[in-house]
């Protein structure tokens, strides 16, 4: 069993999702985990037997349409139309890294017994994980309220044999791939479509995807922000810890530690300086990257409380012995911190740009540009151009979609959260980050260069010797988009523990 998660009543956590994943890890369900379904699927059936009364999304229509009541004989087909009906998503297709945290965050919920669903339907999706077999999934088509309806409808299609899946690279027909496996199309009884639509599971699984992703990139803004100070002959007078003490958010002290760390046994660093400031961009460093870290620990406390709760509806107490219509699939508190999220990351682009504004404006002995003979040579001007207009543009994906809502199922759901669209917004943001981290070294590299023989601290140049046999010292005019794409991968190929992202964002391990 040492390759295997067990899914239990035991929370996860942001190390765990990441283990189960970095280690190829297979889901299997506790025993306990087991007696729960099966006690709720017992509970909901008996209900369902002695109750004439209807109970919404069990034995009535949907949305506005709950005054409507089913007859038994058509619950099987009820479900199946509830998850054929509600596949209408379109955009782009959800990476599959992020539709597998979608399944796994699917059977945690499920697996808690509030949700009535059968044992094989569970089990089914487990194998859709373990076999990494992936359903088409769209980015557009939650409003984050109902939970995520379009996308989990589409998660959902193949276990009835329809929708298409990707397996091993190829693309599948769900039927074609439940054929292959020899598996029979799940019949899906009483609520269970309802179970596996209502729910936070795309908006949650972006956001666990998202705090991986802001993690390292933070880690390596800090690195590459230090080689910028080092590279603009800064000050390390800003990073003292008295400074720090004074003022201790924890986010601002962890970075002030980490630059001195980065940055012992520079000789740049060390030199006299003829200057006794540094524009805010560099002296300001731990308040911002610091203030982005303390935002991430927020928001990893909200997604932690959801992907470990119950999000579909209604709930199911069967020892006390009554079933609950209620709102826990409302994404407000993950459309906040998601959009809380976005403003943070941005933060760490726009300081990014104005310090390779800083590095190519021919100030403390740089040549403007960072090239020799600049006339001739533009050198590292455009570079700044493209950052600027990737942070211009992360000012407009960080306005916080939370704030929208939209009435839908005639009114009905007259309040939805937006929290799909901040999810796929920070997405996009992020990765634009990584875009606007990769122009700041290569120009920090750059800069380095013209400060030889003198050497930044052991650290930051074991760095820069890897990262030199990517990119190469530019002497002279050449085509920089693939310096740039090449400093972008560099940066996504670097392999960094989790733990040590953990330690490096909070100052301590993450268990």
């Amino acid at each position: 069993m040492d390759n295997y998660h067990i899914i239990s009543s035991e929370k996860l956590d942001i190390v765990t999702i990441y283990n189960i994943f970095n280690e190829d890890k297979k889901l299997k369900l506790s025993d306990a985990s087991v007696e729960r379904i099966k006690a709720s699927k017992a509970y909901l059936n008996k209900k369902l037997a002695s109750n004439k009364k209807p109970i919404y999304g069990i034995n009535t229509g949907f949305g506005s349409l709950y005054n409507v009541k089913i007859s038994n004989n058509d619950l099987t087909k009820l479900q199946e139309n509830l998850v054929m009906s509600h596949a209408c998503g379109t955009g782009q297709r959800v990476p599959e890294s992020v539709v597998k945290v979608m399944l796994l965050l699917k059977i945690q919920s499920l697996s808690y017994g509030h949700s009535g669903v059968q044992l094989q339907t569970i089990e089914r999706l487990i194998e859709f994980f373990n076999h990494d077999i992936f359903p088409f999934v769209f980015t557009q088509g939650s409003l984050g309220a109902s939970g995520d309806l379009a996308p989990l409808a589409h998660l959902a299609l193949p276990l009835l044999g329809k929708g298409n899946v990707v397996h091993n690279g190829d693309n599948y027909d769900a039927s074609e791939l439940l054929d292959k496996f020899g598996w029979e199309p799940i019949a899906l009884e009483a609520k269970e479509g309802l179970a596996l639509l209502n729910g936070t599971q795309f908006m949650s699984a972006y956001g666990v995807y998202l705090l991986l992703m802001s993690h390292k990139t933070l880690y390596l803004a800090d690195i590459i922000a230090a080689i910028s100070l080092d590279a603009f002959d800064g000050r390390l007078d800003p990073f003292h810890d008295l400074v720090h003490d004074v003022r201790p958010h924890p986010g601002q002290r962890k970075v002030a530690k980490r630059f001195n760390e980065l940055l012992d046994g520079s000789q740049l660093i060390e030199r006299e300086k003829a200057h006794v400031q540094d524009p805010y961009s560099f002296r300001c460093i731990p308040q911002v990257h610091g203030a982005t870290k303390d935002t991430l620990d927020f928001v990893e406390k909200v997604i932690l409380t959801e992907i470990n709760s119950v999000t579909d509806n209604p709930n199911i107490f069967s020892d006390e012995d009554l079933i609950i219509s209620g709102g826990n699939f409302h994404g407000q508190p993950l459309a906040l911190a998601l959009d809380y999220l976005k403003i943070a990351m941005a933060e760490i682009g726009n300081i990014s740009e104005r310090r390779i504004f800083q590095l190519v404006s021919g100030l403390r002995g740089l040549p403007a540009f960072l090239v020799d003979n600049p006339g001739l040579n533009s050198g590292f001007m455009i570079p700044q151009y493209t950052a600027a207009s990737i942070v211009s543009a992360n000012k407009q994906l960080a306005s916080p979609a939370s704030v929208d809502s939209i009435v839908s199922s005639n009114g009905q759901e007259d309040h939805v959260s937006m929290g799909a669209n901040a999810a796929t917004q920070a997405y996009n943001l992020i990765r634009n980050i990584e875009r606007v981290i990769a122009i700041e070294l290569m120009n920090a590299s750059q800069a380095i260069e013209f400060r030889r023989p003198l050497k930044t601290s052991p650290l930051l140049e074991s760095f820069l010797e890897h990262y030199r046999k990517v990119v190469p010292y530019i002497k002279e005019d050449q085509v920089l988009h693939f310096d740039i794409e090449n400093s972008i991968q560099f940066l996504k190929d670097v392999e960094i523990e989790v733990e040590e992202l953990f330690i490096n964002n909070y100052g301590v391990a993450k268990h």
